[in-house]
């Protein structure tokens, strides 16, 4: 069986990628930061699919944190996967109206701990560390390409960064068995929204969206599936949009 780790895997999008990758056979680790009854019920969602699935408490963004994960996975095999998926933004405002504090634990969340992560992952997986090779999804955002004005554009400059961080690494390791790739989701039904402050995003912004609807976790997860796959051995060092033509 593969083993893949996924980052923020127990709620929202991540525990719907944990979820779908264990339908196809993965066992997992998943990483998580405080909420330990959405990683007990994500570990159970798992296993009651067959795989095995260990969840593991870790701050990515404080000193070590990174590399306590990546050697808590290797205590339990050797990685063929890792979502990088661990994100979030924690204020709608504009710029100018953020704190500074907050700027910083959005960038340090979303791009730095997100880079230091594909760092590990390819020390993991790439064959001149003696890994077997593998695949690195990076999930980034349909907001770093529509800098969501008025609404958080320090995380959409983050998620930006994503997007440079697979193409530039996805040609990078090409020839040390890792391809990398990202998917970005747009407007997706999660408790995101309502834990930032704004409930009622989803259904303001969904007649904006062509499609008519937000999307659902579910829908993210099959594309990070499919990337994952055998059926996707020719995409590298490309994002795909999950966005509903937004």
């Amino acid at each position: 069986m593969s083993l893949s780790l996924v980052t923020g895997g127990t709620r929202g999008i991540g525990a719907a990628i944990a979820r779908r990758l264990a339908s196809a056979g993965h066992d997992l680790v998943v990483a998580y930061r405080t909420d330990e009854r959405a990683a007990r019920e994500t570990v159970a969602a798992v296993e009651a699919l067959g795989p095995r699935c260990t969840a593991v408490r870790v701050d990515l963004t404080a000193e070590g944190g990174v590399e306590t994960l990546f050697e808590e996975a290797a205590r339990i095999g050797r990685l063929t996967g890792v979502v990088n998926n661990a994100g979030t933004t924690f204020l709608y405002a504009g710029l100018a109206e953020t704190p500074v504090d907050v700027v910083r634990r959005t960038i340090d969340l979303n791009l730095t701990a997100a880079v230091l992560v594909a760092r590990a992952a390819v020390r993991a997986m790439g064959t001149s560390y003696g890994g077997d090779g593998g695949v690195l999804v990076n999930i980034s955002s349909g907001a770093a390409t529509l800098g969501s004005p008025g609404e958080y554009v320090h995380y959409a400059a983050a998620k930006a960064g994503v997007d440079a961080l697979t193409r530039g690494l996805g040609i990078e390791v090409a020839a040390d068995g890792v391809r990398v790739v990202g998917v970005a989701p747009g407007l997706i039904e999660t408790d995101l929204h309502a834990r930032t402050g704004d409930p009622d995003r989803i259904d303001r912004m969904a007649p904006a969206i062509p499609l008519g609807r937000p999307g659902a976790p579910a829908e993210v997860a099959e594309a990070v599936a499919w990337l994952m796959s055998g059926a996707a051995s020719y995409v590298t060092a490309t994002t795909l949009r999950v966005a509903g033509g937004r």
